[in-house]
């Protein structure tokens, strides 16, 4: 291929948006050459690799803009440390089949179990947004003193999914609660959230300091909603105990 050619197809692949094309043109021709590769098949392999770097691109800039605390994955999660749990059921969440649905899903039990790592782990192939619930409630205070409520109200509607991680770690003012409610409420049927939590929901009614709030928020979450218990032992602290015992026992 001629070098004026090449300058050519840079320059528009550079107006069409796309950079890896204008990067690569010679190693793209130059693999052309050495498979003998027919028009069709060449361009085949081209739109294949631009679409596969401009959905890694994606990728990345949801994660980014997810806000997720560190991404995961569930080959990195020891399921054979959790018997009970179904793999089948975590899988199944992680595809984030049930947005399209406009359904939500909880994961619930004690500190330390993985819930948030198996969030961490959801593909994401929507828009993302994650916070704790305690970040949410005090900049929902914060943009509410200020006269920002709407607009701050704005943050958690927007995604696709809303991740709400450790609920129920501090306990809520009623008016706390309240602006809880109006998140929940106003997504309700119109975009999913995960939620994960270390108590159940029978003791919510303590968590938001209102049983009928309580009662309210629960039965717009769960209206839709996969719920996901995990009951066992802490998986953060297993390799740290596997850690001290070693020490221990070399000591």
């Amino acid at each position: 291929m001629s070098e004026l050619v090449s300058t050519r197809i840079r320059n528009t692949a550079g107006k069409l948006s796309l950079p890896h094309l204008a990067e690569t043109i010679n190693e793209y021709t130059r693999r052309a050459d050495e498979g003998k590769m027919g028009y069709l098949v060449f361009l085949d392999l081209v739109l294949a690799e631009e679409l596969a770097v401009r959905d890694d691109r994606r990728f990345r800039q949801g994660l980014r803009l997810s806000k997720l605390p560190h991404h995961k994955t569930l080959n990195e999660y020891d399921f054979s440390f959790q018997p009970d749990l179904d793999p089948r059921k975590i899988k199944d969440l992680a595809t984030l089949s049930f947005v399209d649905g406009k359904a939500n899903a909880a994961l619930l039990g004690p500190p330390g179990v993985g819930k948030t790592h198996m969030v961490a782990a959801c593909r994401v192939s929507y828009s993302i947004y994650s916070t704790s619930l305690d970040d949410m409630v005090r900049n929902l205070k914060a943009a509410e003193t200020a006269g920002r409520l709407t607009n701050k109200l704005g943050t958690y509607l927007w995604p696709s999914v809303f991740i709400v991680d450790e609920a129920g770690y501090q306990p809520l003012e009623r008016t706390e609660a309240n602006l809880v409610f109006q998140v929940i409420s106003k997504r309700y049927e119109k975009g999913s959230i995960i939620l994960t939590s270390n108590k159940t929901f029978s003791e919510w009614g303590q968590v938001f300091g209102d049983e009928v709030l309580a009662t309210a928020i629960l039965g717009r979450l769960l209206h839709h909603c996969e719920v996901i218990s995990i009951n066992g032992s802490s998986y953060r602290l297993k390799n740290r105990l596997k850690a001290i015992e070693r020490d221990t026992n070399v000591a």
